[in-house]
């Protein structure tokens, strides 16, 4: 029986970040790593950080026994069409996670995360699917998070908080630790800008920017 293929999927930034990543994870599973790919829709090149690169058609068409994937996609809609297009294929949603990631009671993530070097998950978080956590982020205490969510790096979420599906959280951002029983909300498909400093909540779909976050007007 064939092998199992693994990719990443996307061969940008994020992408090459999270490579070396899932690279170290098969090598300490003890499996070759000839079976790790990248996944790209309109790729750059053959070879990126000499790994392979394959459209998602060749990816499919590769001999193997099963397929996973990591969706290394900064945009959470593009996120969800894209795990539609792997339960559809019959491939495996992938975690890939740094070594050095610290989780520590009652922590449960969804299929699908990527969690990044340095990143921090306290006690009793729920955080739902296809999560992204770039370097240096934390979670902290009773947080519930949605799905296709994105952290940004360096994001500080403290405790009792909500953030619904989709939501981006800029890179340094910053929330305020929400009450129990009356968590900060961060609404679905909110975007919170670099920097920014969350004091209250977040309306759904709204883009905040400062210190202290406002809507942000165009």
């Amino acid at each position: 029986m064939n092998e199992v293929i693994f990719g990443i999927y996307g061969a940008a930034g994020h992408g090459r970040e999270i490579m070396p990543l899932a690279r170290q994870m098969l090598l300490d599973q003890g499996v070759d790593i000839k079976s790790l790919v990248f996944v790209d829709d309109r790729p750059p090149a053959p070879r990126v950080n000499n790994q392979r690169v394959l459209t998602w058609e060749a990816f499919l068409a590769e001999p193997a026994s099963a397929r996973q994937v990591a969706l290394a996609i900064a945009d959470g809609w593009v996120r969800e069409k894209l795990a539609v297009l792997l339960q559809a294929a019959n491939v495996v949603p992938w975690t890939v996670r740094a070594s050095n990631v610290v989780q520590m009671d009652d922590v449960t993530v969804g299929e699908g995360a990527l969690l990044s070097p340095f990143v921090t998950l306290t006690s009793n978080i729920r955080i739902g699917r296809y999560f992204h956590a770039n370097y240096y982020s934390h979670v902290a205490h009773d947080c519930h998070i949605g799905d296709f969510v994105t952290f940004a790096p360096g994001v500080r979420c403290n405790g009792n908080v909500v953030i619904e599906d989709h939501a981006y959280i800029g890179t340094g951002a910053l929330i305020r630790q929400g009450q129990p029983g009356r968590p900060l909300r961060i609404g679905r498909g909110a975007v919170v800008g670099m920097g920014a400093v969350v004091t209250r909540d977040v309306p759904p779909g709204t883009t905040v920017v400062g210190n202290p976050a406002r809507p942000l007007v165009k």
